[in-house]
């Protein structure tokens, strides 16, 4: 892979990690903490919406965006013809 590549791998990369932060920012702080109020008058399986996003859906949605990160890179990686091999991730 010459510098170019490695560049636009990487600007690529760090746009997704960018976009994946940003939405879990904006579930976390925003809809946890800014919004509660507003989504607390809101009931999602019994419970005010503000505080099951504050407890529970920013940690939910974490685990998503990491599922959606690992399988974009796995994409990208691809793309780029980037492979791991196991003797040198084992050692």
């Amino acid at each position: 892979m010459d510098s170019h590549q490695r560049r636009e791998y990487w600007r690529r990369n760090l746009r997704l990690m960018a976009v994946l932060l940003t939405i879990w920012a904006l579930v976390s702080f925003g809809f946890g903490i800014l919004l509660v109020d507003v989504l607390n008058q809101v009931s999602f399986l019994g419970v005010p919406l503000g505080f099951w996003f504050a407890q529970q859906g920013s940690i939910i949605t974490f685990v998503v965006l990491i599922a959606i990160y690992v399988w974009r890179m796995d994409k990208l990686d691809k793309e780029y013809g980037i492979e791991e091999y196991e003797s040198e991730v084992n050692h």
